[in-house]
């Protein structure tokens, strides 16, 4: 299983702050980061950390989310809304179970980002993110607490818990490069220049989804290399 640290963005509640500390205790995890808290980290916190107390004292502070998450390999943001249908989205949700099968296999550091109860993850945050989460609720009442939605997220990566296979994945630098060239392959080909834009993020959804190994990535640098040289030596 990959390290993973939990980054609570700007919480206001905190009775949730500890609820979240008891809940990572109760699936392994003890890496707790709190950027911008509206809230006190104080003694509701601590009761309903119950044990897990520990966990609060060693919480890392941050005052920006980019801090909070800069050596973070992989980004998982969550969402109390399903994005699967939604064109306007910058992110496509996928599950609890499905993020810990993508990760099963995943060496590094991942960090789930939590929102504020009332509202979650802001759009600049989710687009700092590779993948989206949602769980699956009633149409009638969807939107979880947020120490409930968490417990759904951990309990399914400690089920997936062992360490399956080993991947060596594409970093997050690499990723923004094989963004650029895709933007660059598409302007190079004449691809309507009010299209790339939603066609490269679009791109850069598939991505987040797929976890793109180092030879994977070489390969797609590569072909859109090709791609890009034969469509200027043409023009010449």
């Amino acid at each position: 299983m990959p390290s993973v640290a939990v980054v609570l963005v700007r919480p206001q509640t905190e009775g949730n702050v500890g609820a979240i500390a008891r809940v990572m205790m109760n699936f392994g995890l003890a890496d707790l980061r709190i950027v911008s808290p509206e809230c006190e980290i104080g003694l509701d916190a601590r009761r309903r950390a119950m044990h897990a107390d520990e966990i609060l004292q060693n919480a890392k502070l941050y005052s920006s989310l980019d801090e909070a998450v800069s050596a973070s390999d992989m980004i998982v943001g969550t969402s109390g809304v399903s994005t699967v249908n939604e064109k306007k989205f910058s992110r496509i949700t996928i599950t609890p179970r499905e993020l810990a099968d993508k990760i099963g296999g995943f060496e590094g550091t991942i960090s789930i980002l939590f929102g504020q109860e009332d509202f979650g993850l802001d759009k600049e945050a989710i687009l700092k993110c590779d993948i989206l989460v949602t769980i699956p609720t009633s149409e009638e009442y969807p939107i979880m607490n947020i120490s409930h939605a968490a417990s759904v997220i951990f309990y399914e990566l400690f089920v997936q818990g062992a360490e399956i296979w080993r991947s060596e994945s594409a970093e997050d630098m690499e990723l923004a490069h094989l963004v650029g060239r895709f933007e660059h392959m598409l302007t190079a080909s004449g691809y309507p220049k009010h299209k790339i834009r939603k066609t490269t993020v679009m791109f850069r959804r598939i991505l987040g989804r797929a976890i793109l190994s180092k030879w994977e990535y070489h390969t797609f640098m590569g072909t859109f290399k090709a791609a890009i040289r034969k469509i200027e030596k043409e023009r010449e």
